[in-house]
């Protein structure tokens, strides 16, 4: 019943879920020259041969499952991969990431309209789904088509299964559809039969097992001799809210060492002109990246609103902030800077990450703080002595190796379900319904 007034809920918004995308479009939130995807209309041929569709919400998603995606593809010589997600950001990102026979396109929005044409074009053979976003239509239909289903990755928070069990009615046939669900551990796994998933696995959180994040060795050198012997840190994926503590804690480090850099990478680029004003409002001299600003001997705050180049950042570092984490976003993945000799601090709120965190802390290759002045403590302590940042890095650096297998889990686990693909394209719905 849930799904059906879902359904037609969305069906009688169509006005209100166009005028919202297209202001989303207005604020550079949505991509122009392919708004239409949004609507299920492609932006290119399907590839022939069988086909496998990845959905994943937004840019950490869509990297985790980049080395599964190699994977499949490497399995099957005939295969080919969609990957669908969100946001202009994950796109960009797949645009330079994406191996060959993989492409992109932006998910349709959750309308049955939308939802028809983007399966009636990409006829996929079958379909995974990352993490815990869940759109109702699109994922009904999928079932409809007899198109086989895994969630990969899986994640139910404890927060979201308190939100979801004042929904029976729309969340347990929604997980009740999937033929398999992947949780990360087993306590995703406990939640997620809970809510009605038949069948479940515990197979790890797939982000342990990417691999270390690129990096044009042409920027670093020229990074590295700009930047010198200036002591630095690097503040990863900040949220508002995170920006003021970090240039707080810049001030109080910098009377010590006046010749401190902070890099700040804020989670999303866009961001960067008004960061970079926040930061010459609180009196510190401040260059941009995406502006194409260079590091001088005065800059005490580099913001490096730029896609892509956090593996370029992390490298020059060697003490890294995890965003998302002294404000209440639920935090970001530890393991990309504890894969690049990097010292890990980060806040109180690594919900996102909590196996991790909890990992990282028993190890002793992370600290965490929850202020200003935590931080820059922090971050001093370990400016002062190399010796303690070598060891915490390299201990959080086996921590990250130690998860390293999961990729091979999953990849089993699905090994039965790539391997049954047909050599023909699905049929659409509508020929299916003409041949029962």
């Amino acid at each position: 019943m849930m799904l059906h007034l879902y359904r037609g809920a969305t069906v009688a918004a169509g006005p209100l879920i166009g005028l919202y995308l297209r202001r989303r479009r207005a604020r550079g939130k949505e991509d122009p020259a392919r708004f239409a995807e949004r609507f299920g209309d492609p932006g290119r041929a399907r590839p022939p041969g069988p086909l496998v569709w990845v959905h994943a919400a937004s840019v950490g998603e869509s990297v985790s499952v980049l080395p599964l995606i190699d994977r499949l593809l490497a399995r099957r010589a005939d295969l080919s991969a969609l990957i669908t997600t969100g946001t202009v950001t994950s796109a960009r990102l797949m645009a330079e990431r994406l191996p060959a026979r993989a492409v992109h396109q932006f998910v349709p929005i959750d309308r049955p309209d939308a939802v028809a044409r983007f399966l009636g074009h990409w006829r996929p053979d079958l379909a995974l789904w990352t993490e815990s976003e869940f759109w109702p239509n699109l994922m009904t239909e999928t079932g409809r088509r007899g198109i086989p289903r895994v969630l990969v990755n899986a994640r139910m928070s404890a927060g979201s299964f308190a939100r979801w069990r004042r929904f029976p009615g729309l969340i347990a046939p929604l997980l009740a559809g999937f033929d398999l669900c992947l949780a990360q551990n087993e306590d995703e796994a406990a939640r997620l039969r809970a809510l009605g998933a038949r069948r479940v696995e515990t197979s790890g959180n797939l982000k342990a097992a990417a691999p270390p994040l690129p990096v044009e060795e042409a920027a670093l050198d020229a990074m590295r001799a700009t930047i010198g012997a200036r002591p630095r840190w690097l503040a990863a994926s900040t949220h508002p809210g995170e920006e003021e503590i970090i240039a707080a804690a810049h001030r109080a480090i910098a009377a010590r060492r006046p010749d401190l850099l902070t890099i700040v990478a804020p989670r999303h680029p866009e961001r960067g002109p008004a960061l970079a004003k926040l930061i010459a409002d609180a009196g510190l001299a401040v260059a941009r990246r995406g502006a194409g600003e260079a590091i001088t001997p005065e800059t005490a705050v580099y913001v490096a609103d730029t896609l892509g180049e956090l593996g370029l950042f992390y490298r020059l570092a060697g003490v890294a902030l995890v965003g998302g984490s002294l404000v209440p976003h639920g935090g970001h993945n530890p393991l990309e800077p504890a894969r690049l000799d990097c010292a890990l601090i980060h806040g109180p709120h690594m919900t996102n990450f909590r196996g991790d965190a909890t990992a990282f802390a028993e190890a002793g290759a992370a600290e965490v703080v929850a202020d200003a002045t935590a931080l820059a403590r922090a971050v001093a302590a370990l400016l002062d002595d190399p010796d303690e940042r070598r060891r915490r890095a390299e201990a959080g650096a086996r921590v990250a190796r130690a998860e390293a297998r999961v990729l091979d889990r999953v990849e089993a686990a699905l090994a039965p379900y790539v391997d049954a693909l047909d050599m023909a394209p699905r049929a659409s719905a509508e020929a299916a319904d003409a041949r029962a």
